[in-house]
């Protein structure tokens, strides 16, 4: 499946989501690519906006390379391939350190007028706009769900089928509108797939009440 752009795959979500309209969910953007499409859900099923922070950690020398990620509250998850790369625990725990300094960074400047929004006993529903080792996905969730939703809820327009499965497990539900064989990234799938700067993020969850602020360093 192709999709124009980020919008299109949102408005395809929403009608797969329809059974969570009017129960007030909490929508929750994996910034940055994902708020535009996460403003279009909120607005589509009467939900709340916010964003779930969560930075990858990096290979050693390779610090695109993502061994696992780290969320706000410190909870870190490490990818099962990250053996392969010889990662100490020392350098686990000194990575996760600064990529937490990245999100108190972007925390302040994107909700600056409040902390992230309690998920206890709310329908959650987190989106992404397509995922591939699923990391940072796994690792949002993982620290939603020590805050007690009612409901745990993945919503992303494609996956690589493998981190699917993974996902099934540690999500309540989850909404993905194609899981393809042929999967090598997120951005084959889109005709349209601009970056999001942290500029429209700001001014996205500004429009959605919330304080508009300088961008974050970095």
């Amino acid at each position: 499946m192709i999709f124009r752009d980020r919008a299109h795959a949102a408005q395809l979500l929403a009608k797969e989501l329809g059974a969570y309209r009017g129960k007030n969910p909490l929508v929750l953007a994996i910034p940055r690519g994902a708020l535009p499409m996460a403003k279009i859900l909120a607005d589509e099923l009467g939900g709340e906006l916010d964003v779930v922070l969560v930075r990858k950690l990096g290979a050693p020398g390779n610090p695109e390379l993502a061994i696992g990620s780290v969320d706000e509250t410190g909870h870190v998850s490490i990818a099962e391939y990250a053996k392969n790369y010889g990662v100490s625990e020392q350098y686990i725990a000194a990575e996760a350190a600064e990529q937490q300094q990245v999100l108190r960074s972007r925390r302040a400047a994107y909700t600056p007028v409040h902390p992230p929004t309690d998920p206890a006993g709310r329908v959650v529903i987190v989106v992404d706009d397509g995922i591939a080792t699923g990391s940072t996905m796994i690792a949002a969730l993982h620290g939603l769900r020590a805050k007690h939703p009612a409901k745990l809820v993945v919503a992303t327009a494609v996956c690589a089928p493998d981190t699917l499965a993974r996902i099934e497990r540690d999500a309540d539900d989850v909404v993905c509108l194609d899981a393809p064989a042929n999967f090598y990234a997120v951005g084959q799938f889109f005709e349209d797939f601009a970056q999001v700067s942290d500029a429209e993020v700001i001014a996205i969850l500004g429009k959605a009440g919330r304080k508009p602020a300088p961008e974050p360093p970095g």
